[in-house]
This record gives C-alpha cells, sequence and structure tokens, in this order.
C-alpha cells in the first residue's frame, strides 16, 4: 500500500499516482498499475482516455474505495456551464459516481473568461459531493494568489512540472506556504535525465534504476508523483521506489541539477494555448 499525503479537503492523497497521459494501452495498463498495488490514478478529459481508464479500473478488480481517481478540465471549457457540463461527462466516461480530485489543467489567463470565474464552478462541483477534493493544475504565484483572494478557497493540489533539471523551487515554496500539495507531473523528465552522470552514480552506489534515484528525490520533498509507462516491470518498479531514501548528500547532488528556467520542457503557462 502507497504512503499518502493529507490535503487541506482532510482526504489523502497516494503519494505515487500512476499517469496515464499518451499511453498506448489505458485501460490494460491501469488494471496492471492497480493490481501492482498503485491506488492513485490520474487521466484528464485532454487525454481523450477517461473511458479506458474506468474499464481499467474496473478490470483489475480493486473497489473503487481503495483508489484515489484525479481528472482535469480541459482548456477550451473554462466557461462555469461549460465546466458543469464536461465534469458530467467525464464522470460518466469513467463510470463513476465522484472523482477523488478534479483540477483546473491550465490557467489559460488569456482567455475572456477568468479562470477565477472557471474556479468558482469547481468549488460548486465540490459543494455538490461529485469531487471530494479540488485543485488546480501549472498555476503559477499570481494564478494562485487571484483564485484564493477572490473566494478563500484554498486549492488542495497544485500539479506541475517538477524534475531534477527543473526543480520549480519558487512554485513549490509558495504553494506549500498557503497549505497547497504539490504533484509533479512529468517527475521523470523526458527520460534523458537518467543518462546524468549524477544520476547514474546514485544508481549504481544504491542498486536501483535512475528512474527510482529520482523518484525518491520527490518523494523526500514531499511532493506527489504521477509516473507512467506501458510496461509491467517499470510499472512495479517505480512503485518499489517507496520505502527507498536517500541520504541527505544525495539529494543535495540532485538539488545541484537544476537549471532553472532553462530546464523547463513545457512551454510557461501563461502561453499553453495562447
Amino acid at each position: 500500500m502507497t504512503t499518502t499525503i493529507q490535503l487541506n479537503s482532510g482526504a489523502h492523497i497516494p503519494q505515487i499516482g500512476f499517469g496515464t497521459s499518451q499511453l498506448a494501452k489505458p485501460a490494460e495498463s491501469v488494471a496492471e498499475a492497480l493490481r501492482a498495488g498503485y491506488r492513485h490514478i490520474d487521466t484528464a478529459q485532454m487525454y481523450k482516455n477517461e473511458a479506458e481508464i474506468g474499464q481499467g479500473l474496473r478490470a483489475s478488480g480493486v473497489s473503487r474505495e481503495e483508489v484515489f481517481v484525479t481528472t482535469k478540465l480541459n482548456n477550451p471549457h473554462h466557461d462555469p456551464a461549460d465546466a458543469h457540463r464536461t465534469f458530467a461527462e467525464s464522470l460518466e466516461r469513467l463510470g463513476l459516481d465522484y472523482v477523488d480530485l478534479f483540477l483546473i489543467h491550465w490557467p489559460m489567463p488569456f482567455l475572456e473568461i477568468d479562470y477565477v470565474d472557471t474556479w468558482k464552478a469547481v468549488i460548486e462541483l465540490l459543494e455538490s459531493g461529485r469531487t471530494k477534493s479540488i485543485g488546480v493544475s501549472n498555476f503559477q504565484p499570481d494564478h494562485l494568489e487571484r483564485i484564493i483572494e477572490a473566494t478563500g478557497v484554498v486549492p488542495a493540489v497544485n500539479q506541475i512540472e517538477v524534475h531534477p533539471y527543473f526543480a520549480n523551487n519558487e512554485l513549490r515554496e509558495f504553494a506549500k506556504a498557503q497549505g497547497i500539495v504539490i504533484e509533479s507531473w512529468s517527475p521523470l523528465g523526458k527520460g534523458d535525465e537518467f543518462g546524468d552522470p549524477i544520476i547514474t552514480e546514485l544508481a549504481g552506489k544504491h542498486g536501483k534504476t535512475p528512474a527510482q534515484v529520482i523518484l525518491a528525490w520527490h518523494l523526500q520533498r514531499g511532493d506527489v508523483v504521477i509516473p507512467k509507462s506501458d510496461t509491467p516491470h517499470r510499472i512495479s518498479e517505480n512503485l518499489e521506489t517507496l520505502g527507498f531514501d536517500l541520504p541527505e548528500q544525495d539529494v543535495a547532488a540532485i538539488d545541484s541539477l537544476d537549471k532553472g528556467e532553462e530546464g523547463r520542457r513545457s512551454p510557461h503557462p501563461n502561453e499553453v494555448g495562447k
């Protein structure tokens, strides 16, 4: 069973989840992950695989109550009415009565529709009981400040890009100061970090894979991670990171790999969707 972190909603989120973006066989992989011991599945309207995720949940044999399920609002649906409608469609595709966490996927600050109004709609979904916790993804400090000031409701989670080459520490620290749990949607970067000399040295030193070393770094920083894979042995290996702790000097060595903005792999959130 995975380690959990308590959210400001009172819910507990498993610290290692299973990401499903761009999986070749999402239903099979989700079922495999759940049988391997994962209890946290992350999807999104944007991934166009919610129906397959629901199939994998049912095929796994694991009861609904044991699994923490996240989905996210797609960028074209920021209008409050669209947020309500497409959330209901997500539940239908997943075959669920509720999700454990619903996120605004990107802030889209250039839209005519203010993301504050979108956040208010998401709060209404929380109040309806059809999602147990709510949060955001890719929100920067100014975005977080605006929605909190306008509504008094602090997101439970901010799911953002974090990996050794882009530690994103300023945003992490700001969010955590508000009581927001950080979740990394790109915990292993693009895979090229596996060959970094520091990562390979630590992997050899501890008898672990480069992926396990990087995931351990995330976990010891207190973040939630959602690695993804279609390969059964890698699915299991990623989960086996739990219980493996890096010495402080090794965490510091990985910290030193941070390239700041040069290490960012996705566009800045203010640019996405323009």
